[in-house]
């Protein structure tokens, strides 16, 4: 007897918590009313660019914005490219989303979730031209490091979403980590690391400055930016 496959699940481990913060009210109220069209609500099924966008134009997908300043003045400078941020923390959520409420701009869209998820059930295949993914969780402690969010089952899941030629663009403040992640790329052959003077000149591979970065630089940490190409298969 045949028996129905179940959905592929890439992770149960999650690489993130619930930081402590206060949502404002202010944020509570963009929550309430600007989701509705700043966001993009997790569906089980592949998300339709064209309808949600309006268009079909080069796209970049951020991971985990924080406040979500970096990844507004990035859609702000580049109007011409559609920007799909993933997070889960609402304070930062609620602050992106006053800040578009502002500004009119419509070429940047929310989702509130696992990125992990997202890359399993929403976003279709060589659909992204690039995906950032700028200081995530270090999990500094090594019982914690199975809790990374760079692990190979997110090269696999991020090589599916990227066109061929795209690129993958990482920031770390953490030397282990950046060593973890330079492994990892070692062992996979749909990536080719890139060194920061090659992609200088690519307007898509610029990174805006964040509060994570001038507060690991304010601890004596080095920030590496490390990038790599999705080959062809």
């Amino acid at each position: 007897m045949a028996f129905p496959m179940r959905p592929k699940h890439f992770r149960k481990i999650r690489s993130f918590v619930r930081r402590p913060g206060r949502t404002t009210s202010a944020q509570q109220r963009a929550l309430a009313a600007l989701m509705p069209i700043f966001g993009v609500p997790f569906e089980e099924q592949r998300i339709d660019f064209l309808k949600i966008f309006g268009r079909d134009a080069p796209r970049v997908l951020d991971i985990g914005f924080g406040d979500g300043e970096g990844l507004f003045s990035l859609a702000v400078n580049h109007p011409d490219v559609d920007y799909l941020g993933v997070e889960v923390h609402e304070p930062g959520i609620g602050h992106l989303l006053l800040l578009l409420e502002r500004s009119g701009i419509t070429n940047l869209k929310i989702i509130q979730r696992d990125v992990m998820e997202i890359l399993g059930q929403m976003l279709p295949a060589a659909s992204f031209e690039v995906v950032n993914l700028f200081f995530p969780d270090p999990w500094p402690k090594k019982r914690h490091h199975k809790r990374r969010l760079v692990q190979a089952n997110f090269v696999e899941a991020i090589a599916g979403i990227l066109k061929q030629g795209g690129l993958l663009h990482i920031a770390t403040d953490w030397t282990d980590y950046t060593e973890h992640i330079e492994k990892l790329f070692l062992e996979t052959e749909k990536f080719t690391e890139r060194s920061s003077k090659t992609v200088a000149g690519q307007t898509l591979a610029q990174r805006p400055p964040t509060k994570f970065e001038r507060k690991g630089k304010l601890l004596g940490h080095t920030v590496r930016d490390l990038y790599y190409k999705r080959n062809a298969d």
